[in-house]
């Protein structure tokens, strides 16, 4: 510092002591909210309005695991089609913190998994799929993206976006995540699509909108597509930890059929025409299971720096302790549950 910064340190510090200055307040950082929404994907979201189970592409929009008023899971795919069913567009998000990164899962649901034919191919109740990024801090409010898992049935996707220093790790990279401008902030999000029915999820372009389809931008405002074809709809994050929130209800036997499963049955015409409905055949981020892999069932959510050792190499710091993890309360309760649980295929 030069002769003339230490005198001016040295005349701001007394005048704030003798209280004729006001201190600079310090730069807070960002909240988890706020890392959660400047993260959160731009979605492609195909629509298939065929068929009667597809609810005139209905059963393809974003909404609420409550959309319908309540939190029972095994009415969901019976409401979906009633006149008071909301599709007012939220996601649900979870943020863990290590020292190096902040880990982001967004849970993307669907009240039905649904198909309009009648071959081998099976329909449930409630449906859930997403993406985990990791997220490497750098001493920038909100750091610097460098990989995602996503999450289609029962299989994960690895992804890197352009310029990531990860490389291929026991998975072999799927793809480039790209990144599109919002116009709903100043950021590049990450893009994600979702095939239709199904709802398996993927980097866009490896899934994207095949004629009709939605186009999902994330905001602090819970829209509601106009028609199958709307390519400007915001969607409102929802926080899994939150009070009442997902992770809270996850002993609510009403919703979930044991940990980390929704319940779902075969009423209200799931199933008919096609080749089956199957029961309690979704899950929460921390049932998602890809069996072929090493992280346990969960654990894309739960123990994401786990994952990331796994699905990647990292150069540099890779801490696998955490600093901030709800979920980790229940650790030992998820991994025992995962052991002897029956796979869920959905």
């Amino acid at each position: 510092m030069s002769v003339k910064g230490r005198i001016a340190a040295v005349l701001a510090a007394a005048l704030v002591s003798a209280g004729l200055m006001t201190p600079a307040p310090a730069h807070a950082a960002v909240s988890r909210a706020q890392l959660a929404l400047r993260w959160a994907p731009i979605h492609y979201q195909d629509v298939d309005a065929t068929g009667s189970h597809a609810l005139g592409g209905r059963s393809d929009y974003l909404t609420r695991v409550d959309f319908d008023g309540d939190l029972n899971g095994r009415n969901n795919w019976d409401n979906a089609g009633q006149p008071g069913a909301s599709f007012a567009a939220h996601v649900y998000y979870s943020v863990v913190e290590t020292g190096s990164h902040w880990y982001l899962t967004y849970f993307f649901f669907h009240p039905r998994d649904w198909i309009d034919h009648p071959f081998f191919e099976t329909e449930h109740e409630n449906d859930g799929e997403g993406v985990t990024l990791a997220v490497e801090k750098n001493g920038t409010d909100y750091g610097v993206l460098r990989g995602a898992v996503t999450v289609a049935h029962t299989n994960f996707y690895s992804y890197v976006p352009a310029g990531s220093s990860w490389t291929n790790g026991r998975e072999t990279i799927d793809g480039t995540l790209q990144t599109q401008s919002s116009p709903y902030d100043s950021f590049a999000h990450p893009v994600t699509a979702q095939e239709r029915g199904g709802h398996g999820l993927k980097a866009y372009p490896q899934y994207t909108i095949d004629g009709d389809g939605v186009v999902y931008y994330p905001s602090t405002t819970a829209e509601t597509p106009s028609g199958t074809n709307d390519r400007d709809v915001q969607y409102a994050l929802v926080d899994i930890f939150a009070a009442g929130g997902l992770w809270a209800e996850r002993d609510n036997a009403n919703l979930f059929a044991g940990l980390g499963t929704f319940a779902g049955d075969t009423s209200g015409g799931c199933g008919v025409g096609t080749f089956s409905c199957g029961t309690n055949s979704a899950n929460a981020p921390w049932g998602w299971d890809d069996g072929d892999d090493l992280p346990g069932r969960g654990e894309i959510a739960t123990d994401p720096a786990k994952l990331a050792a796994e699905y990647f190499t990292v150069p540099g710091t890779l801490s696998r302790s955490y600093t901030y993890n709800p979920y980790s309360g229940a650790a030992a309760a998820l991994k025992e549950a995962a052991r002897t649980a029956p796979r869920i295929v959905d």
